[in-house]
């Protein structure tokens, strides 16, 4: 009866989403000010900023996971890894895009070696290495195993892009660190957007779960046939 009530949740989580999509998109263009200095670009920094919350939790989910797959060796916990490091490298590819759609008018340059930015990159490359090897090596339990520990060391790499601007005193701008430095309307905004977006990532990476769980159960139909043939 759990998991009925469960299952239907989830199902309605896409309409949810898609309404908190258009909630943010309102608030974030037509309810928050623009900012004086930057203008109307800043307003990618609501979702920008929300992206890149979304892309931590994919990636520690995919750690999170990968611990466990490693220790237990169970199936399901690999594909909740997987499913975590796909969807984290979906928002992250989100970042890295409206990253310099909002840099070119202020910096003036699409990319600057800024260091959260190229930690940021950095992290996107090793967890599309993890998607890499496991396509690479299939079924096989080897790619499985070296992805988790690939992932493991992605994760490493958090700490250095949440700290980045302060380690290195780069010229990203660290906005959240600072107190009162938005009005209520901006902050109000961020939250919307940030909490919609969170939404979008829980049922991208539900569906992804059982996407895999899909396609691992098609692997392993197959094979059977092979072996009968």
């Amino acid at each position: 009866m759990l998991k009925k009530n469960w299952q239907k949740i989830f199902k309605g989580l896409p309409f949810i989403s898609f309404v908190l999509i258009v909630l943010a998109a309102f608030f974030s263009i037509v309810f928050a000010p623009e900012e004086k200095g930057q203008g109307m670009v800043q307003k990618i920094f609501y979702f920008h900023v929300s992206s890149a919350f979304a892309m931590y939790a994919g990636f520690l989910l995919s750690g999170l996971f990968a611990v466990l797959y490693v220790w237990k060796r169970k199936n399901l916990w690999d594909v909740c890894s997987h499913a975590g490091a796909a969807v984290g490298l979906l928002f992250c590819s989100m970042v890295l895009v409206t990253g310099p759609i909002w840099a070119k008018p202020i910096w003036g340059a699409w990319w600057t070696w800024d260091p959260r930015l190229t930690t940021t990159l950095l992290i996107w490359l090793v967890f599309f290495a993890t998607i890499l090897l496991r396509r690479f090596y299939g079924m096989d339990e080897r790619g499985k195993i070296y992805a988790a520990i690939l992932t493991l060391f992605g994760i490493l790499d958090i700490p250095l892009i949440v700290f980045a601007v302060k380690l290195w005193r780069g010229i990203h701008p660290a906005v959240l660190g600072k107190k009162d430095n938005m009005p209520w309307e901006m902050k109000t905004a961020l939250f919307v957007t940030m909490f919609a977006i969170l939404v979008l990532f829980s049922v991208i990476y539900w569906l992804y779960v059982r996407l895999l769980l899909v396609e691992d159960k098609m692997h392993v139909l197959n094979h059977h046939l092979e072996e009968r043939e």
